[in-house]
Order: C-alpha cells, then structure tokens, then sequence
C-alpha cells in the first residue's frame, strides 16, 4: 500500500490516542467523531473499538466480520474480484451518512497506508465531524501469538494468515508519524488525484456509487 509521499498540507482536526492512553479528547462530547482504527492484524484494533463504541455511544464497522459472513473464513488475498475494497467503500459511505446524522463511528479496518487516512480524514471534516487516531502497536511476537491464538480458538472469527506473511505486512504499514498525528495537517492528495475525495474514489471502487453525491467537494 505504498503512496506518494504528502505535499502541501491544508488545515483539518484530528488527533491521535496510542493503546497505552485514554480518549481525553473535549472535542469529541462537541459532535460526531470519526474514530480511526490504525493497526496490524493482532494488535487488538476490534478489542478497542467494541470499547470505544460503547464509551461513546458510536456505530462500529469492522469489515473483517462482514467479509467472514459473506466469503467465509478463507484467504483473505482470495476474495473474489476485489470484493473487499467493494465492502469497504459501501462501509465508509455508511460512516459519512452516520456522521452526517451526528453519530460517532468507530471505523476499525487497519488503515496501513497514510492515503487511506488522510482520504477519510479528510471526508469527516467536509462533514462537519472530528477525526481521532487510534494507533495501537504491537510487537512482532505478541502479534504472532495472538493470531495463533485466534485462529485456534476461534477459528470462525479471523481469516488464515501465515507466520511468513507478518514481516511483509511490518515492512508495507506506514506508522503514523509526528506531522500526521499533530492534529492540524492534512497533505495534498498523490499526483493524479485531482481531490481526496477523488483518490479514494479510485481506491474503493464502490464509495461514489455508495455516496451517491452526498458528500461534497471543497
């Protein structure tokens, strides 16, 4: 998940919280916030999230259980036609129109790439909502020992992933830095992307049609 690095920032609101702190943000009690799951598989993201959901009352989407109720515990790499990024894009809509009605929501997909934060963080303020950064590290042999875990008591809640596939999956997640945690930048889109809006259209094929003109450039 690779991108172009960020260029010149523009002016948003979204902090950060590691897994070692609480949610002290103000802000939050003031409308909608738009939580970010940032993470690896293992790193206890959904744990958090069913948290943070009912500490703030706020609609949590984890396409993880989605995509197990509709492909089925195999490979994740083997979903038929893209189909995830499909699942994600109709999940994202549905958190835009959540935010629209001044719902918080708990968006818990893992977010490797700074483009896919930047995309979303960008869609709640152009609907008047904040945005929080939830980064939970891990360290690689507690991951290890929690997917074992997982896929071994309870199999029908996770996808099949190897020991082998952990250190690619270390080497592809961009970690959040200091200037995109700071709360007060966000970067231009890539080159080629005319928007935020209009990457992550090409990112999750589906959002458009989701949205369906709901959300509206600036």
């Amino acid at each position: 998940m690779t991108r172009p690095r960020p260029r010149d920032p523009v002016q948003v609101s979204c902090t950060m919280e590691r897994v070692s702190e609480t949610v002290g943000d103000s802000r939050v009690a003031d409308g909608p916030t738009l939580f970010l799951m940032v993470g690896l598989p293992g790193s206890g993201k959904t744990f958090r999230a069913r948290e943070l959901a009912e500490q703030h009352g706020a609609l949590r989407l984890t396409p993880d259980e989605w995509a197990l109720s509709i492909f089925g515990p195999q490979d994740r790499h083997q979903e038929p036609g893209g189909m995830r990024w499909l699942l994600e894009g109709r999940l994202i809509a549905l958190a835009v129109d959540a935010l629209r009605l001044r719902l918080s929501v708990v968006l818990d997909f893992g977010l490797w790439s700074r483009d896919e934060r930047s995309a979303l963080r960008w869609m709640a303020a152009s609907v008047g909502a904040t945005c929080k950064i939830v980064y939970l590290p891990v360290e690689r042999e507690v991951q290890w020992s929690r997917i074992r875990h997982r896929w071994k008591h309870t199999p029908e809640q996770t996808f099949p992933m190897s020991e082998a596939e952990l250190d690619a999956w270390r080497e592809q997640f961009q970690v959040p830095g200091p200037e995109e945690l700071s709360g007060s930048l966000l970067p231009s889109p890539p080159p080629g992307a005319e928007s935020w809006f209009d990457w992550a259209k090409r990112f999750w094929p589906s959002l458009a049609e989701s949205l369906n003109g709901r959300l509206i450039e600036r």
